[in-house]
């Protein structure tokens, strides 16, 4: 399958220049990793990797090195791999070190230390329309919502194909 690019890619980058790690929440299958992947110079996918549990009982640094951004894919396997991110990322004093992502068990429910300082959180959704091709962007419904005057265009699209598209959804 071919990547589409996201919107989300510019508020990555920005997130990685201003601080160690970014993780990225969202629903499953938004295109998490597969954005992550585009930023990413070595990747560690924690759900594949049949010797993540032998080298997290032996010395679980050892899952952080390789080059950066490291993208961890589905880290919350792992929870406590957390807290060694935090510490390298205070030890190399490093912007954009590693990237996380995970869909299967909110972060909330994880007891963590605080990320503060070291982590900025990117949430991805669903491709909007103008990501698939169904929109050319020119009408922000942000814009609409904080009353700005927005120039209309007829589409050519009738109403049974946008319910239509509505109610297929946005999964890349």
């Amino acid at each position: 399958m071919q990547y589409i690019s996201r919107i989300a890619e510019e508020e990555l980058q920005r997130k990685l220049n201003s601080s160690g790690a970014v993780l990225i929440k969202g629903p499953k299958a938004c295109g998490k990793t597969e954005t992550s992947k585009r930023f990413a110079k070595s990747i560690l996918q924690v759900d594949k990797d049949p010797q993540i549990e032998m080298i997290m009982s032996v010395d679980p640094s050892r899952l952080l090195i390789g080059e950066t951004p490291r993208l961890i894919d589905e880290w919350q396997e792992e929870p406590k791999l957390w807290n060694y991110i935090r510490h390298e990322i205070d030890e190399r004093k490093k912007r954009s070190q590693f990237i996380l992502t995970g869909s299967s068990m909110p972060i909330e429910q994880i007891k963590l230390h605080s990320g503060v300082g070291r982590f900025t959180i990117l949430n991805m959704h669903t491709m909007s329309w103008q990501e698939i091709g169904y929109s050319s962007g020119k009408i922000s419904l942000a814009k609409l919502l904080n009353g700005e005057a927005q120039s209309t265009h007829d589409t050519g699209l009738d109403i049974e194909v946008i319910v239509e598209r509505m109610l297929k959804g946005a999964w890349p």
